[in-house]
């Protein structure tokens, strides 16, 4: 039997984190200790009340039934955490859909606005699941590029007329992955100007929203005067309160765009496991305890990590939040290449910043997902570096 795969997946190459998990495990497997600092897989553990309602709701009968749509109670607790956290008032009803974690949302996102050939803005860096859903949707990239100069945020202002007034969306994602680049209110209010003057639906993915190590609020981008007439924002309970295995999250903004959202949603799945949505519903009405804890956590790995690298002469973008540090290392050398030489060498595991687009070369991603101790002793490693 001839099996060949359609020519649609020629335009997906497979993902570089499985060769680096088998390098790195070459090197376990040599009697050496291993310093992952890779993956963006939250290492704390959920809140305790969220596991018990997990538990305890998986166990009743009546839990394992189609939630199709989702749980007006999950709804509800969406809205009432955007109104507490944000100043953000959404209707339930009209104003939020649920996804299955905001990779599928992201992913899918592109086919409900897209037609073949429609310009989609991305940034190059850039999360690699939003080429994923562009190329999906038969859609073309243009990629604003976050550079140094710019203090990582894209320009718009470079954009060309005749690409702008042919684009349908823009992805933004701020503090993002793999650059944890943070707006202020200006930037946003120029994002709501473009989209009004070229007509260009906003996408901001949010999902690191509450990992911000100054103010005293998380930011988003629906705060911007304008905002939900130009866009939508999604969010993942992922991250913010270590739920990703459970596979949650949401999109907000504006009423038409979240309906075409919602019929293409109903076609796609029957809805979220009942006892999943509830964790997340406990999660969301405690957050500002929750996420203040974890927060202060990643603060205190964000300062050391930052202060580490730079003390070994490496040049680390300026961040205020996020989970992940963006690094340019001191040396003159291909960052694939790199990257593997690095888990060779002293066993510290980062992935190459070109994975994540062009403009990502000289760089690694570097995860905030281990103690502070293991932090500093990757630092530690990463001195011993010949090159």
């Amino acid at each position: 039997m001839n099996i060949e795969p359609s020519i649609k997946m020629s335009l997906f190459e497979p993902a570089i984190f499985g060769d680096l998990k088998t390098a790195a495990a070459t090197k376990k497997a040599a009697g050496f200790k291993l310093y992952d600092l890779s993956l963006g897989s939250p290492d704390l553990p959920p809140d305790e009340r969220a596991r018990k309602v997990l538990s305890e709701q998986s166990y009743l009968p009546h839990t394992y039934g189609y939630t199709l749509t989702g749980t007006k109670r999950f709804y509800n607790a969406v809205a009432d955490y955007y109104m507490r956290r944000c100043n953000v008032a959404l209707n339930p009803e009209t104003e939020i859909v649920q996804t299955m974690g905001s990779q599928e949302g992201l992913v899918h996102l592109p086919l409900a606005f897209c037609n073949e050939g429609d310009i989609v803005f991305t940034t190059n860096p850039g999360y690699v699941a939003y080429d994923a859903g562009i190329k999906l949707a038969g859609a073309k990239p243009y990629y604003m590029e976050l550079l140094e100069e710019n203090n990582f945020l894209p320009n718009l202002d470079t954009i060309p007329e005749e690409i702008a007034y042919k684009a349908k969306m823009m992805i933004l994602n701020l503090p993002g992955n793999p650059v944890p680049a943070m707006p202020d209110p200006a930037f946003f209010e120029k994002v709501v100007a473009f989209a009004n003057k070229y007509n260009v639906i906003i996408l901001h993915d949010s999902a690191y929203s509450e990992f911000y190590f100054t103010g005293d609020s998380p930011s988003s981008f629906l705060t911007t005067p304008g905002a939900m007439e130009v866009g939508m924002e999604i969010n993942s309970l992922s991250k913010s309160f270590s739920l990703a295995g459970t596979r949650l999250a949401y999109i907000v903004g504006n009423e038409k765009m979240i309906s075409i959202m919602k019929q293409l949603k109903s076609n796609l799945d029957f809805g979220i496991f009942e006892p999943i949505q509830e964790a997340g519903i406990v999660a969301l009405n405690n957050a500002e305890e929750i996420t203040d804890g974890l927060r202060k956590t990643y603060t205190e790995r964000h300062h050391v990590l930052m202060e580490g690298l730079t003390n070994i002469g490496w040049k680390v973008a300026p961040s205020s939040g996020g989970m992940f540090v963006w690094a340019k290392y001191p040396y003159d050398m291909d960052d694939k290449e790199f990257a593997f030489e690095v888990i060779k060498q002293v066993g510290v595991v980062m992935v190459p910043g070109t994975v994540f687009g062009s403009a990502g070369a000289g760089y690694v991603r570097v995860a905030l997902v281990q103690e502070v101790e293991v932090l500093k002793n990757a630092v530690e490693q990463l001195k011993k570096l010949k090159f």
